[in-house]
């Protein structure tokens, strides 16, 4: 593995290992919006931040028994850099995974997984079944709806943004603008 992997040895290793377009969108989800947070923030190297963000649920499908466990053994095997393994790691912090976000990619990461699913269920729920006319306040109105996505941790995505120092809604709104910009590799154009 090079010192820098590219998307598409991510995204090879990524489907090796997960065969659900489910998985792999969601995936391309969090690749999409780690690449926007990235720009927004100005770091230098929105592609290294993009290939953490597709591979981050590299285990999920064939070990969820064992996530982040399983990534961490598959990406040391496969050689690639330690910073990207902990990043990846980072993101299961307090759930499956005693590696504490600490870098800003880290920390976006952790806090934006489990809202990109949260958001796409949102998307699937309009009329439009579009996320290219979805608004911040659609979003909190389901977010604040604990029996809607029920399995997104909302608890995770508040401490995310604690540690980013960043208000709830300003996350909301540049995780929706990161799908955007992919809405039709997502399958989230819909009838617009």
């Amino acid at each position: 593995m090079p010192e820098k992997p590219t998307r598409k040895e991510a995204m090879a290793l990524l489907k090796k290992y997960n065969q659900s377009d489910a998985l792999i969108k969601h995936a391309m989800a969090v690749e999409a919006v780690m690449g926007h947070f990235a720009e927004m923030l100005g770091e230098e190297d929105p592609e290294k931040w993009k290939v953490i963000g597709l591979i981050h649920d590299l285990d999920y499908e064939k070990y969820p028994e064992q996530h982040c466990t399983k990534t961490k053994e598959i990406m040391t095997e496969e050689g690639w850099p330690q910073d990207y393994i902990k990043a990846v790691i980072s993101h299961g912090w307090g759930i499956c995974s005693d590696v504490e976000p600490v870098e800003k990619m880290e920390k976006v990461l952790y806090t934006i997984d489990e809202l990109t699913g949260l958001i796409v269920a949102t998307v699937l729920m309009r009329p439009s079944k579009s996320i290219l006319d979805l608004t911040v306040s659609s979003v909190k109105k389901k977010y604040k709806n604990k029996n809607f996505a029920a399995g997104v941790d909302r608890g995770i995505i508040e401490k995310g943004a604690d540690m980013l120092g960043m208000e709830l809604t300003e996350i909301i709104d540049e995780t929706i603008k990161g799908m955007q910009a992919s809405a039709e590799e997502l399958g989230l154009k819909g009838d617009l």
